[in-house]
């Protein structure tokens, strides 16, 4: 298997308010059909929004017999002023700011919020791994960042 991320699928309670959601905060659809609404995201991957039913039904599972999951999701940006602005533009979209951003034990500057289907979200500018031309982040700045 090849070290490759190509989606993530976040299950949500409902599509259009979810979707109206990422769009406020200037995430633009690539598409929705059957029920999906997918964003491209920079660096060749997808973010999807799809009904926590129809992420049941891919595994084979009731919604019932099906566990909803959390995970954190991370945002990096080009400096602190951004993600003060990132966590203003989330919480005037709905979201729920779990930590205000705060300088950090590494020597970074982030805060977090929840969106509306309880996903976590890390909104960071990290000074040791600037982002690449085109937004890309890697560890450490890695060869590869776009």
């Amino acid at each position: 298997m090849e070290q490759r991320l190509s989606g993530v699928v976040l299950g949500v309670d409902d599509l259009e308010r979810a979707k109206a959601f990422y769009t406020a905060l200037g995430w633009e659809p690539a598409s929705k059909e059957d029920g999906i609404v997918a964003f491209n995201i920079l660096g060749a991957m997808t973010v999807s929004l799809y009904p926590w039913k129809g992420v049941a039904e891919e595994f084979g599972l009731t919604l019932d017999e099906f566990t909803k999951t959390s995970a954190m999701l991370a945002h990096n940006v080009r400096s602190r002023d951004d993600v003060d602005s990132t966590l203003a533009q989330a919480k005037a979209a709905g979201a729920n700011i779990i930590k205000p951003a705060v300088e950090v034990f590494w020597g970074g500057y982030s805060g977090y919020f929840q969106d509306l289907d309880g996903h976590y979200w890390e909104v960071a500018h990290n000074p040791f791994s600037p982002l690449g031309p085109l937004g890309g982040f890697q560890w450490n700045g890695g060869e590869g960042a776009l």
